[in-house]
């Protein structure tokens, strides 16, 4: 086959691409008592590349603009994690002018289910924009675009960057103040994205790090990694008093979790570090110290020799109760199938918030936004996540995802960057003390040290769910914001 006829069986291989679209809409909303008006504009952006600079994928996002605003005011960049989840969990729940109404931490009744105005928006503070990822969302490859340039760490960094540098440079927003939030695997994209962007003269003011993952390592209950058996326990503790399963229980929540936070650092992670070397004594020992601050039996720690999944925590903490709690939030609990199992099979923290958030996002962007597709939105893909390739940036040929020097080279590139870390104590997907353990390894210098927040909630991965914390949670924002 000849060159033109190669050419031309490539062009017959590709899908016809279709034009970008938008979708404007003028609302208003109370926020903090003021009455706000905003512009909010759905769209697909094309991404190009390849020798032929042709789209390649088109990203869907919702844009919340205060009407009448300039370029002065601060516009956040909005991305949920999975990998392959769309950005509906902050769009609905924390961040936009509207809020799925969801009975915490319940399951929620039948439908229809209800969208309220969100009083803990931060809409009055900053501009928002909501990328949903590709492969989440309305979000697709396109053309010569294949799906699985994206479903990677360096592909989905580069797509994500790409594509705030184009609503950017359309929407005249190269000198506003910039923030980039990010939850769950949307904090590692966050803390990853901050260099990346600041190299491309793009600097940014804040990254805001919702339950982030940041270094894999402390999240990965692997035989010969220590560190999540310890990071995950001061979790486990404050579930455990929550649940009111421990023997004694606390007066003062955050004076024993600090107790517990000086136990695991002096005595438990470096038993765990000895291995099949400690002494009898100690492990039995240890293992009282464990059931008086996670309520588990001492019989059961020594047998799973001192190391407790998180899985087998969600099944046995409430084992005798007959009820298994949920991973993302242990606030909520449910029941196996299966009752005798090690680990949970389920997640009722998952469950119970998916069928509202799926039920209204798919009507909200058709019926509010005047969004036409005949396509499901795609709330989260376990399609991408399954086939999400792990890559490690060139230097780096071994080991676990990491992007706590990637944070940090940008703390130091730029003096003026803050970061905010927002941690639930109910969450079993991103623990706060290995949020705190990432926030430590950013660096000892003072002027560095004095930028990072630490901020806590009493609830899970999704703080927001919880009005208290959602609260909370807005004041903790509007502070950074007012900075």
């Amino acid at each position: 086959m000849d060159d033109d006829a190669k050419e031309s069986a490539k062009k017959k291989d590709k899908k016809p691409i279709p034009e970008e679209k938008t979708s404007v809409r003028t609302h208003e909303v109370q926020v903090a008592g003021k009455s706000l008006r905003y512009v909010v504009t759905a769209s697909t952006s094309h991404l190009r590349g390849g020798d032929d600079d042709e789209p390649r994928a088109s990203v869907f996002s919702v844009a919340y603009v205060l009407e009448n605003g300039d370029a002065s005011r601060p516009v956040t960049f909005c991305f949920n994690g999975g990998p392959g989840s769309s950005s509906v969990w902050l769009h609905l729940g924390m961040l936009g002018p509207r809020r799925a109404a969801f009975p915490d931490p319940n399951h929620p009744p039948p439908p229809p289910y209800l969208l309220e105005d969100n009083d803990a928006s931060i809409l009055d503070v900053s501009d928002l924009v909501f990328i949903d990822p590709v492969g989440t969302g309305y979000s697709r490859a396109l053309g010569g675009g294949k799906a699985e340039e994206y479903q990677g760490v360096q592909g989905d960094l580069a797509s994500v960057a790409d594509f705030i540098r184009l609503w950017t440079t359309r929407n005249l927003r190269w000198n506003s103040p910039k923030f980039v939030l990010g939850e769950s695997y949307g904090g590692t994209r966050a803390a990853a994205l901050a260099p990346v962007l600041q190299n491309a003269g793009m600097m940014l003011s804040g990254v805001i790090l919702v339950s982030p993952a940041l270094d894999f390592s402390t999240l990965d209950f692997f035989p010969a990694n220590d560190l999540p058996y310890a990071l995950y326990l001061p979790s486990y503790a404050a579930i455990a008093a929550y649940h009111r399963a421990l023997p004694e229980a606390p007066t003062d929540l955050s004076a024993f979790l600090a107790e517990v936070r000086e136990l695991t650092i002096a005595e438990y992670l470096p038993a765990l570090t000895r291995g099949a070397s400690l002494p009898d004594a100690k492990r039995k020992t240890l293992a009282k110290e464990l059931h008086r601050v996670t309520g588990l039996s001492p019989e059961w720690l020594e047998k799973s020799g001192l190391r407790v999944e998180s899985s087998r925590f969600c099944k046995e903490l409430l084992r005798a109760r007959g009820l298994t709690i949920g991973r993302l939030d242990a606030r909520f609990v449910g029941h196996d199938a299966d009752a005798q199992s090690s680990d949970a099979q389920t997640d009722p923290s998952f469950s119970a918030p998916y069928g509202p958030y799926a039920a209204l996002m798919n009507d909200y962007v058709r019926r509010d936004l005047g969004w036409e597709d005949d396509r499901s939105y795609e709330i989260l893909s376990l399609k991408v996540n399954e086939a999400w390739k792990w890559d490690l940036p060139k230097g780096r040929p071994f080991g676990y995802p990491n992007v706590v020097g990637d944070l940090r080279g940008a703390m130091l590139q730029n003096p003026h960057l803050e970061v905010l870390f927002a941690n639930g104590l109910y969450d079993l997907a991103t623990p706060f003390f290995a949020s705190e353990h990432a926030a430590r390894h950013l660096g000892h210098e003072p002027h560095l040290r004095a930028n990072i927040r630490e901020t806590y909630y009493d609830a899970g991965h999704m703080m927001y769910l919880h009005t208290p914390s959602r609260t909370q949670l807005r004041a903790d924002l509007a502070a950074l914001y007012s900075k």
